[in-house]
């Protein structure tokens, strides 16, 4: 979706306070494509503070199925996204001051609300993914998911080669 700015940047400054729908269907990212499988309109605020500086705030939810980090079924995941961003549309990204955000979203007189609402979900990316507290994961063996049941694979166990080092630490072990 597109907001046009002309209003705000014209002299008589009019701020906006619309909603709109928010229109990507998945986020690609180097590690994968993740659908997007619920999305909330987004509420979008831009006011005008000086010169070609704007105050742009956001709010929406959106949920993603991202697989689990241990047993790779997939979760849904909720990321919930409520920011204020300052952007100055008369310097460049690079001369940027302090305080103000990147401007990449924004081409001339249009706010691309998914370009912006993008940036913000990698920002706001989970670091670690779990189905579920204790998830048990996959055997290394055989690739069975150990939430639903057991493999016949054999327990590897510890190498003997270091049984050496183990009896080293229950010597020194302190009680």
């Amino acid at each position: 979706m597109v907001i046009n700015l002309s209003d705000v940047l014209s002299e008589q400054h009019k701020p906006i306070d619309v909603t709109v729908s928010f229109e990507l269907e998945e986020i690609r990212m180097k590690s994968g494509v993740f659908p997007i499988v619920e999305k909330d309109p987004v509420h979008v605020r831009v006011s005008h503070r000086k010169n070609k500086e704007l105050e742009i705030q956001a709010e929406t939810r959106v949920s993603a199925l991202i697989p689990c980090d241990r047993c790779l079924s997939e979760v849904k995941e909720e990321i919930s996204l409520c920011f204020t961003k300052q952007v100055d549309l008369g310097t460049s990204d690079a001369e940027l001051p302090e305080g103000f955000d990147e401007s990449n979203f924004i081409d001339g007189y249009y706010l691309d609300v998914d370009k912006m609402l993008y940036n913000e979900i990698l920002v706001g990316w989970p670091t670690k993914v779990l189905c579920s507290e204790d998830c048990k994961g996959i055997c290394s063996v055989c690739g069975q998911n150990l939430n639903e049941g057991t493999c016949d694979c054999e327990d590897t166990g510890l190498d003997p080669r270091m049984s050496v080092v183990r009896d080293l630490f229950k010597n020194f072990k302190e009680v």
